[in-house]
């Protein structure tokens, strides 16, 4: 609504309503009185109102009725009005308007995780169908067995071990090597890691780059090790892919899957992790396989799976 409305050109301009004479009336006033102005009729004249707005005046004797509702129009008009309280997946009657789509609130929410859950099997599809996509699982954790500090690269469409190798000390020519190999070996790939918002800190692709016991690397694309890179948002990791997939959530208005925090026997983690880097990259393209296959068990509690309707209409 405009905070003012400029005065007509060429025509009479009243600055108050004791002015404006008998025979002139706006279109609000008209309405009111069950007419509107006639086919083709202009305005003669304008008054100011709330001191910065004028509205357009017409002859009253050149006003016509208005058109009335047939009584058909009006259970129409009736009926549409009554669906926009309905929701039209699941057919629940709120008291409320449910607004743009009409959908409920347990329906929009069920809605929501079914999207990212069909996004998380496109995306599956999408990587295993490149020949390009790889993922990399490294272990540098000082404290481990120096056998553990590994890192390897799997093939997602084939499953095939790339490299393995042990990952060597920080600083040290072993440790060169290897960062030197994956510059030329995931050189115009696309790169997958194992976490994102799930620790450790080791499981990392740029633990590669830290001093022991520094902590994470900040986030950002390394000019010389662009794959050791954070690319949860970028280029989804194959948690984040599962997470979307399984469909879990740490409470019921969450619209966002989540991995869970607390692994347990009734939510098994659906890849390895262990001390053999290679193994564990091999379930995860397997697991990738499953979700792009749709073989790959959801969450019983699914919030499409639970509320009794189905996938979104």
């Amino acid at each position: 609504m405009p905070s003012s409305i400029p005065p007509l050109p060429d025509l009479i301009r009243y600055t108050s309503w004791d002015q404006v004479p008998d025979g002139l009336l706006t279109k609000t006033q008209l309405s009111e009185q069950g007419r509107k102005p006639g086919p083709g009729a202009a305005p003669v004249g304008q008054v100011l109102y709330h001191g910065n707005s004028y509205a357009p005046l017409y002859e009253t004797a050149a006003a016509v009725p208005k058109r009335r509702v047939s009584p058909a129009q009006r259970a129409a008009l009736d009926r549409a009005r009554a669906l926009q309280y309905r929701c039209r997946r699941c057919g629940f009657l709120g008291e409320e308007l449910l607004g743009k789509g009409r959908y409920c609130d347990p329906c929009r929410y069920a809605m929501t995780l079914w999207e990212q859950h069909d996004q998380a099997q496109a995306l599956a599809r999408e990587l295993v169908a490149d020949p390009a996509a790889v993922l990399l699982v490294v272990n540098v954790e000082p404290d481990t067995l120096p056998a553990a500090q590994g890192v390897a690269v799997v093939a997602v469409r084939d499953r095939q071990v790339l490299y393995a190798a042990p990952a060597g000390e920080h600083g040290t020519p072993e440790r060169g090597a290897v960062l030197d190999h994956l510059d030329a070996l995931l050189a115009d790939r696309r790169v997958v890691e194992e976490p994102d918002f799930m620790g450790p800190y080791s499981r990392y692709p740029q633990a590669l780059l830290r001093l022991p016991r520094s902590g994470p690397v900040a986030s950002g694309r390394d000019p010389l090790h662009p794959w050791a890179a954070h690319h949860s948002q970028a280029n989804a990791s194959v948690t984040r892919i599962w997470a979307g997939w399984f469909g879990w959530t740490d409470r019921h208005s969450s619209t966002t899957a989540c991995a869970p925090w607390e692994w347990s026997g009734d939510i098994p983690m659906p890849w390895s992790r262990s001390l053999d880097v290679a193994a564990d990259g091999r379930a995860m393209a397997a697991l990738l396989h499953r979700i792009a296959d749709g073989t790959e068990p959801v969450w019983e509690r699914a919030a499409w799976t639970v509320d009794g309707h189905g996938v979104p209409a």
